[in-house]
């Protein structure tokens, strides 16, 4: 064991997530980095099912924080003790060298540039599922890694103090505010190793139908931030969302391969689109 590595903490939030959790555990314990130096942190938000149960077979810490996903995982960085933490939800799994590839996209960034002012790491995510509009969905996140629609999820502990963690008045739009407020104190970088999302059983109804929740609390994120911030305008706005973050960097050979998914994808684009439109309406 190389005593110079890092602690990584690993923070999972979990509700009701019996179907996943185990899946999600065992891929972090299959992690290549060495198992003395990783911290498996569950934050559970009053589960009715056996997710609790199932999480303390693998650790001994396991905390009950409500009643959002930010609350969770400021609690779970509160309870870590690693310099560094990864955070996740339930029905995510980790390919075997994430942690061992973040940590060397660190330690390759000190001996590179001289300093450590890197602060978070973007994963790439891969969304799981064979249906049409799981593989829509997957088609639509491979645009994004490293993007201002993307957030860090490989973070330095000290750096999310400092920024004072997640705004848990910001259910939905937390992870851009947490991004935004790092990227203003420190470098980020982007590790293609997948994080791979579970959307097996995608749901349309109930994603477009947690879209328009977490949709709520635009206005109070938009509020924070000057007016016309240049993340917020993309992040927001039609232009960048349903044709910029496609076509940059040469993006747009993806979409003349798979004119199908394209198409969906704006389809997808759109109703979700509706949903922002109509968020004030009760």
């Amino acid at each position: 064991m190389n005593s110079n590595l890092p602690l990584i903490s690993v923070i999972i939030t979990t509700k009701n997530e019996e179907k996943n959790i185990e899946n999600c555990l065992k891929s972090v314990l299959a992690q290549s980095y060495s198992k003395e130096l990783i911290e498996v942190i569950v934050v559970d938000n009053d589960s009715a099912d056996k997710t609790k149960e199932i999480a303390g077979k693998y650790t001994d810490k396991v905390f009950d924080r409500g009643p959002e996903r930010s609350a969770q995982r400021n609690l779970g960085v509160e309870k870590a003790n690693g310099e560094w933490f990864l955070y996740l939800d339930a029905d995510m799994m980790l390919d075997k060298n994430v942690i061992k590839d973040c940590v060397n996209k660190i330690e390759n960034w000190k001996l590179k540039i001289g300093n450590s002012d890197l602060v978070g790491l973007y994963i790439s995510e891969i969304v799981m599922g064979t249906s049409f509009w799981s593989q829509v969905r997957r088609f639509e996140r491979s645009f994004y890694d490293g993007t201002v629609i993307d957030c860090v999820r490989f973070i330095q502990k000290s750096a999310f103090q400092k920024v004072g963690g997640f705004d848990e008045n910001l259910t939905g739009p937390e992870d851009w505010d947490l991004d935004k407020k790092l990227r203003g104190i420190g470098k980020t970088e982007l590790v293609k190793t997948p994080v791979n999302h579970n959307e097996a059983e995608f749901d349309l109804k109930k994603y477009l139908a947690k879209k328009g929740y977490y949709a709520q609390k635009f206005d109070a994120y938009v509020a924070k931030w000057p007016k016309n911030d240049p993340d917020i305008k993309k992040q927001l706005g039609f232009y960048y969302r349903f044709a910029g973050v496609f076509v940059e960097k040469g993006r747009w050979k993806k979409i003349l391969a798979h004119p199908i998914l394209f198409l969906g994808m704006m389809t997808l684009r759109m109703m979700v689109g509706v949903k922002f439109l109509t968020r004030k309406i009760k």
